[in-house]
């Protein structure tokens, strides 16, 4: 079975979030709902966090809220639950997403192009259930997204026909603000047009939890590092090949109190140096090697223990050129293999449906 398949939804963005409530609710019943993860964050419940999180949506963001609406329709869950399911990481800091990014800017000097490169790290358990989920939902560009079964898509990676590409990053906060819940930020910087619109979002709004970004946008030349909570937006630009990891590096997110896994703290001191180690050989770094790497069996870059201490294994590799008309990029299910997918901006470069793919207006797979 392969790690993940290819869904396509489309409709309003109440139907779209049927279509991937539909997708996921075998996962999400049979799997999620009986994890720690899940009983952990239930505990918000009917609590005052969560009331206030819930009125940032509908009040900012009220398409994303019809979104989650019919999510919650399609996974066949009482919606108050799956709003708090996709708050997680703003309610609880031990949220188990993980993720290392490999960012590399254009260099004219040997013509090379924008670069991101990818390992989407999570639930194990949810192997084999999740989709790269091309939408076509209306009001919003076309993108392609990694989805999990029972969560918005926006907080993984995704390429739109607008020409933003973003991968995301987990920061575990450890307080709990109120404000717009960090998945609900996400998946509205895929509806941005422009770089500076995606920052705006990101930077305009009362923001609850934290997670890092990488942007990039086809019609700029700049390749951005975002780090975001409660505590502040702090933008840089990627002047040299850099990785990240899962907990916030910025000088500007000093005051940031954050929970800061072996995982993470090893992943980005071993990308660091392989990464110190291309630069001071004179050669290009190899980011699909770097996201590959094993070199220390108890906390790998590559992620594959089911004994893993964050419980996180690499579900997805993805490789994302940035060209000026277009961009091009790969998912890959592990390394040393040929892509599963090849894409175009928000679509397949081919038209062949691979197995399990469903197609349809507000249409989907699953069911519990």
């Amino acid at each position: 079975m392969p790690a993940f398949g290819y869904i396509e939804v489309s409709g309003s963005p109440y139907e779209a979030g049927h279509a991937l409530g539909r997708f996921g609710a075998l996962a999400v019943h049979r799997h999620l709902m009986q994890t720690a993860a899940w009983r952990d964050v239930m505990r918000s419940r009917g609590t005052p966090i969560a009331a206030a999180l819930a009125a940032h949506v509908q009040q900012r963001f009220p398409r994303v809220w019809s979104e989650l609406q019919g999510l919650a329709d399609g996974l066949r869950v009482p919606f108050d639950e799956v709003f708090l399911w996709n708050c997680r990481g703003d309610v609880w800091a031990a949220s188990p997403d993980g993720c290392t990014t490999v960012q590399l800017p254009a260099q004219s000097s040997s013509g090379s192009a924008t670069r991101i490169s990818h390992n989407e790290d999570g639930d194990p358990g949810f192997a084999g259930h999740c989709a790269i989920a091309e939408c076509r939902i209306d009001g919003s560009p076309r993108f392609a997204a990694f989805v999990y079964p029972g969560s918005l898509p926006g907080h993984t990676f995704a390429v739109t026909d607008a020409g933003l590409a973003v991968t995301v990053n987990n920061l575990r906060q450890r307080r709990i603000e109120a404000g717009v819940p960090r998945m609900v930020l996400t998946r509205a910087v895929l509806d941005a047009s422009t770089l500076d619109e995606a920052v705006a979002v990101l930077r305009d709004n009362p923001r609850a939890g934290g997670f890092h970004l990488t942007l990039a946008h086809r019609a700029s030349p700049a390749l951005l590092s975002v780090e975001y909570s409660a505590h502040g937006c702090s933008v840089h630009e990627i002047a040299q090949p850099s990785l990240h990891a899962n907990h916030a590096i910025h000088p500007a997110m000093r005051g940031f109190a954050q929970v800061v896994t072996d995982s993470s703290r090893e992943r980005q001191r071993r990308g660091d140096a392989l990464l110190n180690e291309a630069r001071e050989a004179g050669c290009a770094p190899d980011p699909l090697a770097i996201l590959a790497d094993t070199h220390d069996a108890s906390l790998p870059i590559y992620r594959a223990d089911p004994d893993d201490p964050d419980d996180e294994n690499t579900l997805a590799t993805a490789d994302i050129v940035m060209g000026a008309s277009h961009i091009e990029w790969n998912v890959y299910e592990r390394p040393g293999t040929p892509p599963r997918y090849r894409l175009i901006d928000g679509h397949r470069q081919t038209q062949d449906a691979p197995h399990g793919c469903e197609q349809g207006r507000g249409e989907g797979a699953g069911g519990a």
